[in-house]
């Protein structure tokens, strides 16, 4: 599905320049789950940008299912975007007023679906993420967890065949990160989407089936995780019911405590 070959890019700030890749060379199997980890400054967000079709190399070819991308127009790499790569950030992306089934009917607009269908696509990825019963609430109604669910449903929404997830449990407590790691091994396995997961923390990368570590712009390692650790069973473990679909069956600790804020502003003085 990927195939990287030399990938060079070299940022120029003045009289000096920055090597953020150094030749990168990669191959990615359709059906992969990647975990792709470094420290700050190591390459792998360049590395993802490049991947993502949001950037382009200095050097070096990106070819994505079969075509060369330093070949694609603007509009092309546009389309590529929007058709065959979702995206979810740490920090959501999500606009402050706009209830989720707009947030995730978003990427459909920009693709000319009726009005009857975006909805339909959107309320059925927000379902596939557990959140059938917040449709209509806006961010500032959610919990850290409950937005980055919505944020992977609108990743979701346009059927794409990669997803890249950039730190998406950064600002997430331990127990809210385990249920989004989750929910995306349960995407990996059960629809047979290819992840590539940019992290810092050792062990959330554990949770994917291939761990690449990078350095200086350099892949230092790329190995196979014969037993990558199952999000779902660390859940039961500590004590959550996980439901059918995948997601736990409680409140994460954000929302239990907006909860508890919002029955106390109820109470009478």
């Amino acid at each position: 599905m990927i195939e990287l070959v030399n990938i060079v890019k070299t940022y120029d700030l003045g009289e000096h320049q920055v090597h953020a890749m150094a030749g990168v060379s990669l191959s990615i199997d359709d059906g992969e789950f990647v975990a792709i980890i470094g420290a700050s400054g190591s390459g792998k967000s360049t590395l993802m940008n490049i991947l993502g079709c949001l950037d382009q190399p200095t050097s070096g070819d990106y070819v994505l299912d079969g075509t060369l991308v330093s070949d694609l127009t603007d509009d092309e790499l546009a389309y590529v975007r929007n058709q065959a790569i979702g995206f979810v950030f740490q920090n959501y992306n999500l606009l402050p007023r706009m209830p989720a089934v707009r947030q995730v009917e978003l990427p459909l607009i920009y693709r000319a679906f009726p009005p009857r269908e975006r909805e339909e696509l959107a309320v059925a990825a927000l379902t596939a993420v557990g959140l059938a019963d917040r449709l209509e609430h806006k961010p500032t109604e959610m919990s850290g967890g409950q937005q980055q669910r919505v944020a992977i449903a609108r990743a979701l929404v346009t059927e794409p065949s990669l997803i890249l997830a950039d730190e998406p449990t950064g600002n997430l407590d331990s127990r809210t990160s385990l249920e989004i790691v989750a929910l995306i091994q349960r995407l990996n396995r059960d629809r047979g989407m290819t992840v590539i997961y940019v992290t810092h923390e050792s062990d959330i990368a554990d949770h994917a089936g291939r761990i690449i570590q990078m350095r200086d712009g350099l892949i230092v390692s790329d190995t196979f995780n014969e037993s990558p650790r199952q999000a779902t069973e660390e859940l039961e473990a500590l004590g959550e019911s996980a439901t059918a679909g995948g997601q736990t069956g409680s409140m994460d600790g954000t929302a239990r405590a907006e909860e508890r804020q919002q029955e106390a502003q109820l109470e009478p003085r």
